[in-house]
Parts: structure tokens; sequence; C-alpha cells
């Protein structure tokens, strides 16, 4: 599943190229990857101008000049490949983001008036792109109950303090990882973030005080920024907007780096379980009081 930096990469790369782009056709193979009915795709999407490309924790959103908008979930090996004057793909890291397309994961196609194409290939077919009125994308389930963006300039360390109010008697990776207290973190950052804030994963909330709170804000944001920088992480299942691997697990300070020293004390960093996901810690920086 890719996390905040990743889906955000894919964003520039998408609004670097597709943006004043018109939809002359569209197809698609697999009903579950395109959700939308015919009539509203004639009406709404055909002949729509690109006009903005917005992310909201994990998920993309592609603005269109008929007041509606394309909601895209990549999942676990969905991709998005552009092909006219550049080519780029982003997503899963298959040979589909350099061979011919469309190809057996291609489930939707779009054609622009230009001639080049977006396609939205999925081998295992659980990402999805729906078509819907932009003033309703506020109202979808999910984001009536996704937390906050926490890059975002007005998002206090006080504010992120309190969200995690909710999740007191929970340990602090599990609160990190729940997407109604904040937004697009998964196992990655939360692991970096805590090793660079030396709180223990398997912490209670209620056990951290709030310096430890602005620490691991500050930590957050600070890794989030750097992925970003970077291109995102080298993960198994994406890549950057110009289709090359994102760097950030090349820098990583404790994420896959069982078994070699901490950077910041020499103890060997070791993997153990929270939250239900494989973990990384360093036994001597975060311990568990």
């Amino acid at each position: 599943m890719p996390e905040l930096p990743e889906v955000e990469t894919v964003r520039r790369g998408l609004q670097r190229l597709i943006i004043g782009r018109t939809i002359r056709t569209v197809n698609h193979d697999w009903p579950k990857s395109f959700p939308n009915a015919d009539a509203d795709v004639r009406n709404f999407l055909i002949g729509a101008e690109i006009v903005e490309v917005r992310r909201r924790a994990k998920v993309l959103m592609i603005d269109l000049s008929t007041e509606h908008t394309l909601v895209i979930h990549l999942k676990m090996t969905g991709q998005l490949v552009y092909i006219g004057k550049e080519k780029f793909g982003a997503g899963h890291p298959s040979d589909s983001l350099v061979g011919r397309l469309p190809d057996k994961s291609t489930r939707v196609i779009f054609e622009f008036s230009d001639g080049s194409h977006l396609y939205f290939n999925d081998q295992r077919k659980f990402g999805w792109v729906r078509l819907m009125p932009t003033i309703e994308v506020p109202n979808i389930d999910f984001m009536q109950k996704v937390g906050p963006e926490p890059l975002e300039a007005d998002f206090t360390a006080s504010q992120f303090f309190d969200r995690f109010a909710r999740r007191k008697n929970s340990s602090i990776k599990a609160a990190l990882l729940d997407q109604t207290v904040v937004a697009g973190v998964g196992n990655i950052y939360a692991d970096e973030s805590l090793w660079g804030s030396k709180i223990h994963p398997l912490t209670k909330v209620s056990d951290i005080r709030k310096p430890s709170f602005v620490a691991l804000y500050t930590e957050l944001r600070a890794i989030l920024n750097e992925s970003i920088d970077l291109g995102g992480s080298t993960d198994r299942n994406y890549v950057n907007a110009e289709g090359k691997k994102g760097s950030y697990i090349e820098f990583a300070r404790v994420f896959r780096r069982e078994g070699q020293p901490c950077r910041r004390c020499g103890t060997e960093i070791i993997k153990t379980r929270a939250a239900g996901r494989g973990t990384h810690i360093c036994p001597r920086c975060q311990v568990l009081k």
C-alpha cells in the first residue's frame, strides 16, 4: 500500500503532464476498476478538460471542467502510465511501465484529444477509478473519516497531540497507522518517526507526554518531506512519476535495517511486531517503559 510520499509523488507527475488535456475517449475492461454509469461517462467525462490533480491521504483526485472528479485509488498493484511526447509510469513496478500498452493488466484507457494516453493498469484488480460530482467528493465515507494532512502548514504540534486523545488506550504505532487520526502514514514512516523521537512503538498513547508528541510531530513531518523530495520509498510496489524508484529507503534510519547498527547509538536494529505489522526499532534508543 502506498504511503503519503509515494502518492504525492504520483500527483506531482500527473499535475505536470496532464493539466489542460481534453479527454476524447475512455475504455475499460473490468467493471470494478471503472464503476461508472455510461450516461455519466458520456455527459461528464468525454470532452472534459483536466483542470487539477489533487491528493487526500492516499487517494488521488483529477478534477474536470465539467465539475466532476475522477477519484483514483491504486491499492496494491495499480499503475498510471502516460504516453505522449513524454512517457512516465507511476505505481507497481512491473513490465507494464516500460512495455507496449495496453497489455493484460490494463483496466482503463483515457485517450486525450492530442493523441496521448493515460493507462490505468492493475494486475490484482483491487484499484478503482470513480467519476463523481466534485461537490460530492468530500461526502465520501473515507473523506468524512480521514484525519488531517500531517504536512499542512496550519496543522500544529498541539493539534497533532490532540488528535491522539481518541486512541489514548492504543499503542502509539497503532494510532499512527489509524487514518482517522492522521492521514497518509503507513508502516515505513511510522517506524522512522518513532525511531527519530525515541519512542517505543508499543508505548501506550496515554503514557506519552506532550514534549515527546512534539518530537514525534517534528520527526514525522521531516521524514515525509524528505521522502517526497527523494521521490518516495523503494518499497516493493511504487516508483515515482518518471518511472524511477524513489530513494528514501536508501537513507532510512531504521526501516528494514534489522541486524545493522543504529545510526545514533550503534546498537543492533531488531525487527519485532507492533500493531500487527513488522516493526523496526533500536532496543537501546526506544525503551518500552
